[in-house]
């Protein structure tokens, strides 16, 4: 038996797939088509499908409706700016423990990747608040967390994550700035004790730089690691990896709050 929940709804966003390489994330709206080099997929016929189901094109190629995931929304979503992707997302919630309840203070929010992500598992009960200093990315990333569900867990803050952050008694301070280190002093007075400080950088300078400001603040447990992922292509008789590999993408810098004198 198929429950509601199961089935595709008008208005719902599917995602379509035909393999690994060519999906697409579609809103399932009467009298709409996704139109493909396989031929077009009517969307009103996937209405009252459950997830799951295949589905054939004009053509007869066939087709799969899934449910998508916060990955799904996150490869997909318009961008006005470059993102951190999921394998070092992945890292991040790891290292902190991240979950419900959380809230979290994050610095340069470009398109929303990170953002959507964040408050994804800081739901429910958590929040993001999320500095950024173009107005434009903020409208993109706005619309992006709208369609994506996520805009009533955000607030989008129109400033200067480096002139000083407002909330007080964060659970976490995520980075994706080209300075982190500016606002280092800032992150440790918005951080509960034992909160954690993260920061996403392309270059070994920015890390430097960003360390020393952690040491020099009073956090500990400074860590620093990247995350290269590879995909393996597994078939019988010629499974091996991959050619090509998303490898450097950037550099996470963890560390947590301590307070300054012992008791």
């Amino acid at each position: 038996m198929v429950v509601q929940a199961d089935v595709v709804r008008e208005g719902d966003d599917v995602l379509i797939y035909l393999d690994l390489r060519r999906t697409w994330l579609v809103r399932a709206v009467p009298g709409q088509e996704l139109h493909t080099h396989k031929g077009v997929l009517r969307l009103s016929d996937i209405i009252g499908l459950p997830y799951g189901s295949r589905v054939r094109s004009s053509t007869g190629h066939e087709f799969v409706v899934l449910r998508p995931t916060i990955r799904d929304y996150v490869l997909k979503m318009r961008r006005a700016t470059q993102i951190v992707y999921p394998k070092d997302m992945g890292v991040i919630l790891a290292f902190t423990g991240m979950g419900p309840g959380w809230r979290v203070v994050e610095g340069g929010t470009g398109s929303g990747a990170l953002t959507a992500f964040l408050a994804y598992h800081v739901r429910p009960g958590g929040r993001v608040f999320s500095y950024e200093v173009r107005p434009e990315f903020l409208e993109v990333a706005r619309a992006n967390l709208e369609r994506a569900g996520l805009l009533d867990v955000v607030e989008l803050k129109l400033a200067d994550i480096t002139e000083g952050i407002e909330e007080e008694g964060v659970d976490a301070v995520v980075l994706d700035i080209a300075a982190p280190w500016e606002a280092v002093p800032h992150a440790y007075e918005a951080l509960r004790p034992s909160g954690s400080f993260i920061s996403f950088s392309p270059t070994v300078d920015q890390v430097v730089k960003t360390v020393s400001a952690l040491r020099e603040h009073g956090f500990i447990a400074i860590e620093v690691v990247e995350c290269l992922l590879r995909h393996i292509r597994a078939e019988p008789g010629k499974t091996r990896p991959e050619w090509l590999m998303r490898a450097h993408t950037g550099y996470m810098t963890f560390a947590r709050k301590a307070l300054r004198e012992s008791i």
